[in-house]
């Protein structure tokens, strides 16, 4: 009785692996999507990269469809793995340009935007400033006493009583510094 059920688990599992019954796919073609897959004559590395498909790649790369760009840069990629010597002259300059131009994050600044930058910044200065000084216009009372200049002037006259700073100070001889007087 094992015996039979033994044969009939192996020849259930012949079927289940005959080439028939199962499709086979690389893992590495089902992960890949489709547009860097796909062949036609200007990928493959013996064939140049047509010359429409280069024209202008200056002007046209931003505006083009990112699956195009892939499509392109795989070309050239694949072209650029043979001898440099076989590859065109516009080949090689869309290749460095695709490589190194100024698009995407290497794009320069637009025109204007360092003048708007410092309009902004002075802008947001002056803004500042009329906050800060109408608030205190606003909000501010009168100087305190100790700020008047005859507070200041009866402040060296006690620090002199003290013998305050006797070397070099207020009580020193000779001192003719202002002491504590600030105001005007």
């Amino acid at each position: 009785m094992s015996f039979l059920r033994a044969k009939t688990a192996a020849s259930s599992l012949l079927r289940l692996a005959s080439p028939r019954s199962v499709a086979v796919t690389p893992r590495s073609v089902r992960a890949t999507p489709q547009c860097l897959t796909r062949r036609d004559a200007s990928t493959v590395p013996g064939h140049a990269v047509s010359a429409p498909m280069l024209a202008d790649i200056e002007k046209r790369w931003e505006n083009m469809p990112p699956q195009e760009q892939a499509e392109l840069w795989m070309a050239l990629r694949d072209r650029m793995k043979g001898s440099w010597a076989d590859l065109t002259m516009q080949e090689k300059k869309a290749s460095y340009w695709i490589a190194f131009g100024p698009h995407g994050p290497r794009r320069g600044d637009p025109p204007g935007e360092s003048w708007y930058v410092f309009n902004g910044t002075i802008g947001a200065l002056l803004l500042t400033a009329v906050i800060f000084f109408g608030g205190h216009a606003l909000t501010a009372g009168p100087p305190p006493k100790t700020m008047s200049k005859e507070w200041q002037e009866m402040s060296n006259e006690y620090l002199k009583e003290q013998k305050a700073e006797p070397i070099t100070g207020f009580s020193s001889e000779g001192y003719k510094g202002p002491g504590m007087v600030q105001s005007k």
